[in-house]
């Protein structure tokens, strides 16, 4: 069905329904109910309502009217409709963020709607640093250019104005995001995390009142919530700080010359951005699995496996003698 693109029709499941004869496989007493009456028929009719449960497609009136005509009202198939039509009205949509079946094609959108799914502040906002072009030199070579785009928030903004010049800024990627069952990558600009001699806590005035603190509200409590009365003391949790992550962007190629542009991009709404060091940690791209279909095999393997061939019939006859 996947290859057909009818994975999702509920009208194709309906006419596989219909394919079973009706009234053939319903119990007719209660001994018939209890033995599973047609046991392989009730597990085919269970595997299509799965795959239907598998890509969320909600059965209708007419395949419960099929399944009753079918296997009867008390066979297993029925049960199985009766959980789907439970449960899928209740998780349908508890989603906030769904993905869409069906996803756009343009690798501009693809790249926006993913760094947006990212991205946990409303506030950010995507920038197109380059959009994806040929050009054609003199000399008649084409060249491709991929797409660039980046996210930033303004608290992101802020914090790399504060950053120290002195500590770099790392590129890291890519890091993969799956989409169903589109992958695409993005890429990290971040820094180390802050020494501790470096932190700079902020002055708190206990004795403030007013629209930043109330006697109801505190900024600050002095009790450690996270505990509770059966809490074993002894045990304790070393918790790592990551350092801060100031941008994130997409680009239809992972190599340092096209990040460097998105940087360079970064440059215009973060000045400072000139004069920190930026180091490239960036790992080896995607690689496609090889099926054994696709696979080719070198000539030292074919080689290698004519040897093992040849090897085959010697040990059989050892092992007769």
């Amino acid at each position: 069905m996947p290859e057909f693109g009818v994975e999702r029709d509920i009208a194709i499941y309906n006419k596989l329904l219909d394919v079973f004869p009706k009234e053939v496989f319903v119990p007719q007493n209660f001994i018939q109910r209890m033995f599973n009456h047609y046991p392989r028929q009730q597990e085919c009719g269970v595997q299509l309502l799965e795959q239907m449960e598998n890509y969320g497609i909600t059965p209708n009136v007419e395949t419960k009217v099929l399944l009753a005509q079918i296997f009867g009202e008390k066979s297993h198939p029925m049960r199985k409709y009766q959980r789907i039509m439970y449960w899928f009205p209740r998780f349908k949509h508890t989603n906030p963020f769904p993905v869409p079946h069906v996803l756009p094609s343009d690798p501009v959108e693809l790249a926006r709607f993913s760094l947006t799914r990212i991205a946990d502040d409303p506030d950010a906002k995507v920038t197109i640093y380059q959009y994806p072009s040929t050009d054609i030199t003199e000399t008649g070579q084409e060249v491709t250019r991929p797409h660039i785009l980046g996210i930033q928030s303004p608290d992101q903004r802020s914090l790399l104005a504060k950053h120290n010049p002195c500590r770099p800024v790392y590129v890291e990627g890519p890091f993969p995001l799956w989409l169903r069952k589109t992958c695409v990558h993005y890429f990290l600009l971040k820094a180390d995390p802050i020494p501790p001699e470096e932190k700079v806590e902020e002055d708190f005035d206990r004795e403030l009142i007013g629209p930043e603190q109330s006697l109801f509200y505190p900024q600050r409590v002095e009790l450690d919530l996270e505990r509770d009365i059966g809490d074993d003391e002894s045990f304790s949790v070393d918790d790592v700080e990551e350092g801060l992550v100031y941008a994130m962007c997409m680009a239809g190629q992972g190599d340092q010359a096209t990040l460097s542009q998105w940087i360079s991009g970064l440059q215009e709404t973060c000045p400072i951005l000139g004069q920190i060091p930026t180091v490239f940690r960036l790992e080896s791209g995607p690689r496609e699995l090889q099926t054994s279909s696709d696979a080719q095999q070198t000539p030292e393997q074919e080689v290698e496996i004519d040897q093992i061939i040849e090897d085959e019939p010697q040990r059989s006859q050892r092992v007769n003698q």
